[in-house]
């Protein structure tokens, strides 16, 4: 910008984006104080690099405006946790299938974890058939992301809401 570019000829561009042609950077730059403007080199590896005359200033400001828009159109997915044990009772399931739906509405990614105790880790096949229950009761909602796994003493499988795309 300004003084810190090194090439002695640029091509110059006005701050409309018209082109001024191939001058000295001595000439860009009085160009520059004249109207007011900062000289920005915006290719500096072409065969002469290119410049542009903008209010350096304002272009920043643009550009961090733009940020700050795209940065409020994102949607941060948390992971959201349902705990069960291979003995949970049906309506205490149907508790844990309503909650994972609630978070799959809401845009949020679902934990599904069975925890095993004593010797329970035995029959992971009872943990495995739970979870996939609670795939089956969420699958208006949701898709299975990560198939159900054993991790030390729990099993874990990951839902994901469903896009747009996916429900159709």
């Amino acid at each position: 910008m300004n003084d810190d570019i090194r090439a002695r000829e640029i091509r110059l561009i006005d701050e409309t984006g018209e082109q001024l042609g191939v001058m000295v950077l001595k000439e860009g730059l009085r160009i520059a104080a004249e109207r007011g403007l900062d000289l920005v080199e915006v290719a500096p590896n072409a065969r002469t690099p290119v410049c542009r005359l903008i209010d350096y200033g304002k272009y920043k400001y643009e550009q961090a405006k733009r940020e700050r828009e795209t940065k409020k159109k994102q949607k941060i997915v948390d992971i959201k946790e349902v705990r069960m044990t291979p003995k949970i009772e049906g309506h205490d399931f149907q508790v844990k299938a309503r909650n994972a739906i609630r978070f799959l509405q809401d845009g949020d990614k679902v934990k599904a974890t069975v925890r095993f105790r004593g010797r329970e880790i035995v029959h992971a096949d009872i943990g495995r058939a739970l979870l996939q229950d609670l795939a089956e009761e969420v699958k208006d909602y949701g898709i299975v992301e990560r198939e159900p796994r054993v991790e030390g003493r729990h099993m874990v499988m990951i839902l994901a809401p469903l896009t747009s795309k996916q429900s159709h």
